[in-house]
């Protein structure tokens, strides 16, 4: 993602920390900023999965990069959701 720019990567970051949110059903709790920060740190979270695994993620342009920052913004909504119990019903 260094190719783009920070602020391309910042507007990536904030799109997929959004959708994210929406598909996690944690839209409610979060601002755009943390929306942005979801999504940011999660691209960063993606693109080091997808390396550990091989995949070169330098040369995959703009899709790569949105689909990288979702799939690693959902992975870090889930995680924070397990830890903090906040996606499981109370009765």
């Amino acid at each position: 993602m260094l190719g783009i720019g920070i602020i391309a990567w910042i507007i990536i970051g904030g799109l997929a920390g959004w959708i994210a949110s929406k598909i996690m059903k944690t839209d409610a709790q979060q601002g755009i900023i943390l929306n942005i920060v979801v999504g940011v740190i999660g691209g960063l979270l993606g693109g080091w999965l997808l390396t550990l695994f091989g995949v070169d993620v330098e040369g995959g342009g703009w899709i790569f990069s949105f689909i990288t920052c979702l799939a690693g913004a959902c992975i870090l909504l889930f995680l924070v959701k397990l830890v903090t119990g906040r996606g499981r019903t109370r009765v």
